[in-house]
């Protein structure tokens, strides 16, 4: 079922992992691409050529010239750094909470066709039913209660304007470009870079905390269906594997395809997270999308670009 590509598409956080990823496969399917960002996470240098890049804060009224004759937006850009999040709750919801009403306001006044958003599977932190389906929300962390009062507001929007919006939460995305400046990277991220420079790894906890991957290839392939398939429209939906793997596991996979043993370095567990994430992807899955990247291949192109635009570019500045 087809509702039509769209071929004007405006992306939030167009600078960061997902929003870079998602630019470089909309421009390559022929898609006129809008990108905002205001750099503060993200990386100019990853914004691919060919968008109409804008730097800017999602709070500020400037964005909204930049929506007229778009088709569909892409809201990606957050706050969305879990630790940073609990340290400074007024800036998370600044920025999650107040920056989303204000995208959705920008899109509400130019009458955008549809609105993709960014919600998380933080938003399952204290369910214990696995996999967790889309009818179980129990948030705990600052974080993810910024996420639960946007997609309060992004309910409001669509009672209230009729606005056609699309939740997608994500699970635990992975792959090249992934977020390696944030305070504390995302773990793939983390171990790589460690082991690549010969430190040993952190982990939080005691490494059995099970986390629910997926390939942000798999996460596009989803994004393209919300912009021609309209059973999407007016939905939410999990986009993880439906296959959790231990913090454990995951470091020996990495071990394994760097030729280490470097053994890691157990730090105090951060608060408000959850110990297992594992998606029920039974809504995606019922129009015909299936994570489609196995593990070890995407960890395989995750060290790649970490080793060749990361580890070995002296120019950039890590911070693990």
């Amino acid at each position: 079922m087809s509702g039509g590509a769209s071929r004007r598409v405006l992306v939030t956080g167009v600078a960061g992992f997902i929003g870079s990823n998602l630019a470089v496969r909309l421009l390559a399917e022929g898609y006129e691409v809008i990108g905002i960002d205001d750099l503060s996470q993200g990386v100019a240098e990853q914004v691919p050529a060919g968008v109409d890049f804008h730097r800017l804060d999602i709070r500020s009224a400037a964005i909204y010239p930049l929506f007229g004759g778009v088709d569909a937006v892409f809201h990606l850009a957050a706050k969305n750094c879990i630790a940073d999040c609990q340290s400074d709750p007024v800036e998370a919801a600044s920025i999650n909470v107040v920056g989303t009403v204000n995208v959705f306001e920008a899109a509400c006044n130019a009458s955008a066709k549809r609105v993709i958003y960014a919600e998380s599977s933080a938003l399952y932190e204290g369910v214990r039913q696995m996999p967790t389906s889309e009818d179980r929300v129990a948030a705990q962390s600052i974080y993810a209660i910024t996420k639960l009062a946007a997609a309060e507001f992004g309910s409001a929007y669509a009672r209230f304007h009729g606005m056609n919006m699309t939740a997608l939460r994500y699970f635990c995305v992975y792959g090249p470009r992934q977020d390696y400046r944030r305070t504390i990277p995302p773990v793939m991220s983390a171990f790589i870079m460690k082991l690549l420079r010969g430190e040993r790894p952190v982990i939080y906890g005691s490494g059995e905390k099970r986390r629910d991957f997926i390939h942000v290839d798999d996460v596009n392939d989803f994004h393209m269906k919300c912009l021609t398939d309209v059973r999407t429209h007016g939905g939410t939906f999990n986009i993880g594997s439906g296959r959790d793997h231990s913090v454990t596991d995951i470091l020996g996979e990495i071990q394994d395809l760097l030729g280490t043993s470097l053994e890691p370095i157990h730090e105090a567990d951060m608060p408000g997270e959850a110990q297992r994430t594992c998606a029920d992807v039974s809504s995606a899955r019922a129009l015909g999308w299936e994570a489609r990247v196995p593990l070890r291949e995407g960890l395989q192109h995750t060290i790649a670009y970490i080793r060749q635009h990361v580890h070995d570019n002296a120019a950039v500045e890590l911070r693990a």
